[in-house]
This record gives structure tokens, C-alpha cells and sequence, in this order.
């Protein structure tokens, strides 16, 4: 079998290793709970003395204008908007097999109090009531002496074209892809081109489109100590037959009636109870959805490291699944960890009868030890471990001669933090896998550091690697890909391509054949500069798609500088005087060698995990990013406190421009279409109104600039493209207040003209969906929440739906 796969076989027991983790009782799932009413291609490239042909080695076996908005009528009530509060009654929803016919019945509340401990749902009581409570190579050729004889990139397609074979071969997988006018997965589809084909709201009608109901995230109303302060409701909703399912800041989960906003059940995991989550703290993106047709599951990897079986009738945690319908996924890491360097937030990947499971390492590392972004497997059925990838590979796994002096031992990080795409017919799912400990300084870890920074096709039933390509050597940037690639199929010089497009902070769009993983369109490495900082070695290459150009700027200039007047322009040379302005790539520089360097992209991109989404029919890429000016430079830490001879001295830090302005050029915010038929850019247009109403550029009359928002997320339709725009303070960045409202921002995909928005009641924090219910299409949205897991302000965490009134939202003939 092919050496690329980096898996750890499991022992006699079942187990990997050990962790410092917690023991739970049997059954210790969690609890339901009530709520109140209202309330990188590379097949391996070969060395260059080895022959392509030749067998790679063993690997361990397999476990394997915004005068278009439309006010909104009611901010304040939960449930229906008709200009008066609507009090939610607890109902139990009895559906039949399509999800399409329902009774509802009442069901009477539970005695005042919160309830401790585990509550499971249960079938009908006594009287037909329940109680509520209860209910509820390297490019990829291994590194020689003579790197010049390594630079052109390599394929050995026989490991690919097998592995597709063995999967076209095996039984195919069950679909998850939910009834017509659905959204079972966080992109809409497991391959998450984030298109629907409903078609109800269009450029002629959307101005109509008002807020219907307004559902109130139950973390707002959990009781928790004052420390756990509560984030940003960031979590994309699935719709599956009539009910949306959606975690919460806390990773609770509950089931929400489609139509009518009103909660069917939820479960709290109460993981908070585990202290804060590593980097963001309280915050998660959603749950995934599996059916083998007669079963339905709701799945959530929570923040206290646990991934949890739930049905999606009644929410109770599947008994057959793992320990009273919970699985501790640390063990499966193979190492002794810290835990409260791990987590998870983001919804996980199903591909047949597999979730796949990525996490969160702590990010701000001040030591060379950290936890490993193992990519876990687990059978859906029954919770048994299925395979674990080795983002870090381990012993003589393919790739472990790109972490020098061994450092593969205690390197960590190179997680999959953000999304998994999958292709279900081909059985594949696509990693996209982050940077390395310690993002920004690398000394500990010598070598191009595979598979970080990559995309990695793995098979989905045993983990095997399929092919992967590295976008970063030796990452010091922190450009880990932040989101799920996008599959699509499109015609490139007369040949049909079954494609994958990565889309990355530092503004490329890498696009490959998913089946091979040879690029579509070529790649090149060019040479980037080097590191000043003692003891650090930054890859002398780095890789270039020849097609799409970069979607955002690139590297900084004098150029750059923002212009609009000779006093701006004079005033922003002045402060970038305090900076070296460099190209891509140029690594940070150590505080006492020079002037700190400004990157852009920063940190947060050019993209970011909201992504891109791509129209199935034909082909074309929207990529959402946005530009953002970041100074970083690194220090000496204090001895007693780290093992690194490097930290960064600050995180990334936003350089203004004159007077509160941004320092370069607009856009700030901007939406590209991309043609994957030809690699060529369709059109470019700002996204957000930007800084118009400055009194240093009020009376230019300078049009829509343009916002820099990394959530401003897209959803794409047969004539529309949707993107989620935060509320602005065009004339002050520092108002009080914000002078433009949230909106979903609608534009024409032809050709990028703004037509409008659709307000919001509060700030979109993750991608909105649409989907069909009775015969009515609905979008839908998370907004609110805290800030970055340091709570307090803003607008309460609430997932709102918007339709057309129900005269205007008849079907089209």
C-alpha cells in the first residue's frame, strides 16, 4: 500500500496512546435541555534517485446602494414578525419517513428550575404529554543535498489512480444529500459549492424580502459562571425535511422548526464546564448530518473534545454510539497532550458512513511542544475509530524527512481547523490542513514540514492518502488554508475536469484535478526571500499558480499607499517609513535586526473560513477576501517561560493609514468571479461601502471602497450571489454606532453589479443558506453574540429567517 498515508494502527484494545484527559461515567454525554419559550499535488514527487515507477516504501497499516434596503419591522420578538411578540409554545413534532407530513402536539412544561445532570429524551408519556426537559511535493519530492535538481514538480499517478479504483470498486456510499430545496451540509452540498437552484428570490423581488422569525440562541440563556464569557454565534444552520439543526457558542445543538422558528429540542454537552477553549475561547460552527436511510443522526465535536451521536428526532444521545452516545477523541492522538491546548469548532465531514473530525491546537505557541493536528475517523454506527491521518508524519511514514532532526517527535499544530469537502461517489474527502507550531517562527522545525499547509486527498473509509500538494514551505506566515476547498467540474481546453479549487489567506486559488491531483493549470516555484533571524532557515521557493491571478494584493509598495489626496499620500509615506514594505513571503524579521515588515495579506487573509462558493453550472469561482495591512516582528522570550528561541513580540497588528484611513488602496473588501473553465477573472467589485463618509474624502464622491471583513460570507443561486456584510461606520471608525446596518448584500453574478440589501437585525457572524419548507423559500443566518470569546456588546446571538411574504413567494412556472 502506498507510503503517503500517515495512520496509526490501533491496539489490541482499540486505543492510541494516551492523554491526560478526563474520565467520565459511562452515559456522560451530556444532558438535554429545555428552552424557554421565546426565550498541498503532489502525488509524491520521487527523489532524484529514485525512478517514479519504483514503489514507495511501507507504511504502518491502516485502522485503519443601500437605498434599497427594507427596514425591519421587529428587532425585538422571537417567532413570526406580524407586529406583536409571539409566544412560543414547547410542541413534540411527530414527522413521518420524508419529513414532509407533521402533527404537532402540545406538550406541557417542566417544573421551574434547571435541571442538573443528563435529561434523555423519551417516546410518548403517559396522556400523550412528555416533559419538555426530557424530550429534549513538499511539491512533492523528499528533500536532497541538491535542491536545484528537486525545483520542477513531479508526478507518480499510480498511487492515485489506484486508490480511485479501489474506491469505484467498493460499495458506494450512502448520500447525504437531503431532499430537493435542503441544506444537509455546511456548504449546502458535502462538496461544498455553498449553490442552491431555489430561485423564488431574485433581482425583482428581493427588496421584499422581511425577517419571518428570529430564534434565540439558548447559550444566551444557559447559566454559566461570569468566566465564560460567551462568543460570536458563528454556526452555519443545516435544513433537512422541515427542521434546522445548529450549535450554539457553548456547542449545544438544538432542532428548530423550519417555518415557524420554534425549538424542537436541544442538548447541552455543558463542555464549558471544561474551562475556555483554546484560541477563540466559546465560539463553533456548526454540526453535520447522517442518514443510512432509516437512522438520523446529528453529529458535534464539542469544545471539551468529545464528538457526540445525537438523533435527529428527538436529540437523545445515540446509545450505540460510543459511551453513551459520546466518544473522547483525545486518546486517539497517540500522545500525552495538554488538553487545554486542543478543542473543536467546526462542523465535522460525513462521507458515507465516516465523520471526519478535525481541531483546534492553540495557536501562540511558546513552546516547541504541542499538541498534533491529527485528523480523526470514526464509524457513525457505532463510534469505533476508524483511521487517524498524521498531519505530522511519524516514523518512517512518508514525509517525516521534512521535519529535520526529528523534530516530528514534538512538533504540533498542522491541524485541519477549518472545514472538510468531500466528493461522496469517489469516496474522498479534502483536508485542508494548517500551519505548524509556532506559525511565525520555525528554527525547532528545519524542512519544508509536510503535510502542513496543505490539501490532502485521503480515502475516506481508511484514511489513505490519496495525493496532497504544499502551498507553503515552511510556514512562517500563518497561511494555513482557512476553509473547505470547493469541488466543481468545468471544461479546460476542450477536456472535462472534475476540479478542486483551494482558495488561501495569502490570495491564491490553487486549482487541481481532485481525482489525480495534478494542477490544472501550472504552478511554479519561485524564489522568495530569505530569514535574518538566527538559527531560522525559510524555504528558498515558494509556490505560484500561473492561473487565477491573485484575487487580493499581494505584497506592499509605496505603490500601494493610499492617494487621494497629496496631504494623505504625503502623510501615509510618512508612517510607512516606520516599516519595511515587502513582498510575499518575506519572512518576519527579529526586532533587533531592523524595522518591523508589513505583510499582506496578514493573518486573517485575503480568505478566509467563510470561503468561496462555485456555481455548478458553470464553473464560476466567488471568491469573498478582503485587505488588511498587518505589522509583525519576532523577540527573544524570557527563558524561564519558553523552550523557542523565537516568539513573535506581538500578534499581528492592523497599520492604519492617515487620520483613522487604511494605509493602502482600496478595495477593502472585494468579491472576485473566477472562470475555472479558463483561469481568467470574470469581475472584481468592492464589497461594503467603505470609509466614503470620511471628512478627509467625503466631498470625492469615491463610491463603494469597500469593507474589510473576514466573516462576509457567500451563497450563490441560478441569477444571484448573496454575501453577508457587518455593519459600517463610514465617517468614524471609532462612532459609537454604525451608520450602515448589517445586511446580506445581493448582487447580480453575471456581472458583480450591487443591486442591494437585505438588512438584518443584528451582525452576520457565518455563512447564510437557503432552502425550501411548504412550498416557501427561506434564508437564513447566525448573527450577534459576543466578540472573539470576550463577550459583552453587540446584538443577542439570534438565527434569523427571512422569506418573501407569503402572497409574493409563489412557485415560478
Amino acid at each position: 500500500m502506498d507510503a503517503g498515508v500517515a495512520l496509526q494502527r490501533l491496539d489490541a484494545g482499540g486505543n492510541l496512546g494516551v492523554a491526560d484527559h478526563p474520565v467520565r461515567p459511562p452515559g456522560g454525554a451530556g444532558r438535554l435541555r429545555r428552552r424557554r419559550p421565546g426565550g498541498r499535488h503532489a502525488a509524491p514527487r520521487p527523489r532524484p534517485d529514485q525512478d517514479a515507477s519504483q514503489p514507495a516504501r511501507p507504511r504502518a497499516g491502516p485502522v485503519d446602494d443601500l437605498e434599497l434596503r427594507r427596514p425591519v419591522r421587529d428587532r425585538g420578538a422571537p417567532g413570526p414578525v406580524d407586529g406583536a411578540q409571539a409566544v412560543l409554545q414547547p410542541l413534540l413534532l411527530v414527522e413521518d419517513a420524508d419529513h414532509r407530513h407533521r402533527t404537532a402536539l402540545q406538550l406541557h412544561d417542566p417544573p421551574p428550575g434547571r435541571f442538573r445532570g443528563r435529561r434523555n429524551a423519551r417516546t410518548l408519556a403517559e396522556g400523550g404529554r412528555i416533559p419538555l426537559d426530557r424530550h429534549l511535493d513538499q511539491r512533492f519530492g523528499l528533500r536532497s543535498p541538491d535542491r536545484a535538481a528537486v525545483l520542477s514538480t513531479r508526478y507518480s499517478l499510480a498511487v492515485a489512480v489506484a486508490a480511485l479504483a479501489a474506491s469505484l470498486a467498493s460499495s458506494p456510499l450512502t448520500a447525504q444529500t437531503g431532499a430537493s430545496g435542503d441544506w444537509p451540509a455546511f456548504g449546502g452540498d458535502p462538496g461544498n459549492s455553498k449553490y442552491s437552484t431555489l430561485d423564488e428570490i431574485d433581482r425583482d423581488n428581493f427588496q421584499e424580502v422581511e425577517v419571518v422569525w428570529r430564534w434565540r440562541s439558548i447559550a444566551a440563556d444557559t447559566e454559566v459562571p461570569s468566566s465564560v464569557r460567551r462568543g460570536q454565534f458563528k454556526a452555519i444552520p443545516l435544513e433537512v425535511g422541515g427542521r434546522i439543526f445548529v450549535s450554539t457558542s457553548l456547542s449545544q445543538v438544538a432542532a428548530i422548526d423550519a417555518g415557524s422558528g420554534e425549538t424542537i429540542w436541544t442538548y447541552d454537552p455543558e463542555s464549558w464546564r471544561a474551562g475556555r477553549p483554546a484560541n477563540l475561547g466559546f465560539h463553533h460552527r456548526g454540526v453535520a448530518w447522517w442518514t443510512d436511510g432509516e437512522r438520523e443522526r446529528v453529529l458535534i465535536p464539542t469544545h471539551d473534545r468529545r464528538l457526540v451521536s445525537l438523533d435527529a428526532a428527538t436529540g437523545e444521545p445515540d446509545p450505540d454510539f460510543g459511551d453513551g452516545g459520546a466518544v473522547e477523541m483525545t486518546p486517539h492522538l497517540g500522545r500525552k497532550v495538554m488538553e487545554r491546548l486542543t478543542t473543536h469548532s467546526s462542523p465535522p465531514a460525513v462521507c458515507g458512513n465516516t465523520v471526519i473530525v478535525g481541531s483546534i491546537v492553540a495557536d501562540f505557541a511558546t513552546h516547541k511542544e504541542a499538541p498534533p493536528g491529527f485528523v480523526r475517523a470514526y464509524d457513525i454506527p457505532t463510534g469505533e475509530l476508524a483511521w487517524v491521518f498524521h498531519t505530522i508524519p511519524q516514523n518512517d511514514e512518508l514525509g517525516v524527512e521534512t521535519w529535520e532532526d526529528e523534530s516530528w517527535r514534538y512538533s504540533g499544530n498542522t491541524n485541519v481547523w477549518s472545514m472538510i469537502a468531500v466528493d461522496e461517489e469517489a469516496g474522498t474527502a479534502y483536508l485542508p490542513v494548517g500551519t505548524p507550531t509556532n506559525d511565525l517562527y520555525g528554527g525547532h522545525r528545519l524542512g519544508d514540514n509536510l503535510y502542513a499547509e496543505s490539501i490532502v486527498a485521503a480515502d475516506c473509509k481508511t484514511g489513505e492518502r490519496q495525493w496532497h500538494y504544499q502551498f507553503v514551505h515552511h510556514g512562517l506566515w500563518d497561511y494555513d488554508p482557512p476553509t473547505a476547498p470547493n469541488l466543481f467540474e468545468a471544461t479546460v481546453k476542450g477536456e472535462r475536469v472534475r476540479g478542486v479549487a483551494q482558495v488561501t489567506k495569502q490570495a491564491f486559488a490553487f486549482v487541481f484535478d481532485r481525482v489525480t491531483g495534478k494542477p490544472v493549470w501550472e504552478i511554479e516555484e519561485r524564489e522568495v526571500p530569505p530569514s535574518d533571524v538566527p538559527g531560522e532557515r525559510a524555504a528558498p521557493t515558494q509556490p505560484f499558480p500561473t492561473r487565477p491571478a491573485a484575487f487580493d494584493r499581494q505584497g506592499i509598495t509605496e505603490d500601494d499607499l493610499i492617494d487621494w489626496t497629496p496631504e494623505l499620500r504625503t502623510e501615509a509615506i510618512e508612517i510607512a517609513a516606520d516599516y519595511d514594505l515587502v513582498p510575499l513571503y518575506t519572512p518576519p524579521r527579529f526586532e533587533e535586526s531592523g524595522k518591523p515588515t508589513i505583510q499582506l495579506p496578514a493573518d486573517g487573509g485575503g480568505a478566509n473560513w467563510t470561503g468561496a462558493a462555485v456555481d455548478p453550472e458553470t464553473g464560476i469561482l466567488y471568491v469573498v477576501s478582503h485587505t488588511r495591512a498587518a505589522s509583525v516582528s519576532l523577540t527573544r522570550p524570557d527563558p524561564n517561560r519558553s523552550d523557542l528561541n523565537f516568539v513573535p513580540d506581538r500578534w499581528y497588528r492592523t497599520v492604519e493609514g492617515p487620520r483613522g484611513l487604511p494605509l493602502v488602496k482600496p478595495p477593502y473588501g472585494r468579491i472576485t468571479a473566477i472562470d475555472l473553465n479558463t483561469g481568467e477573472h470574470l469581475w472584481m467589485v468592492p464589497h461594503g461601502v467603505g470609509p466614503v463618509n470620511h471628512p478627509a474624502i467625503a466631498d470625492l464622491e469615491l463610491g463603494r471602497l469597500g469593507v474589510a471583513n473576514h466573516t462576509a460570507a457567500p451563497l450563490v443561486t441560478p441569477t444571484l450571489l448573496f454575501v453577508t456584510a457587518a455593519p459600517e461606520r463610514t465617517a468614524d471608525p471609532e462612532a459609537d454606532e454604525p451608520d450602515v446596518p448589517p445586511e446580506i448584500s445581493v448582487y447580480d453574478k453575471k456581472t458583480g453589479e450591487y443591486l442591494g440589501g437585505i438588512e438584518l437585525p443584528g451582525t452576520p457572524n457565518s455563512n447564510p443558506i437557503i432552502y425550501e419548507h411548504d412550498g416557501r423559500q427561506y434564508l437564513a443566518v447566525a448573527t450577534g453574540g459576543g466578540r472573539f470569546g470576550i463577550g459583552g456588546g453587540g446584538t443577542p446571538p439570534e438565527l434569523v429567517a427571512l422569506a418573501l411574504p407569503a402572497a409574493l413567494g409563489e412557485p415560478k412556472s
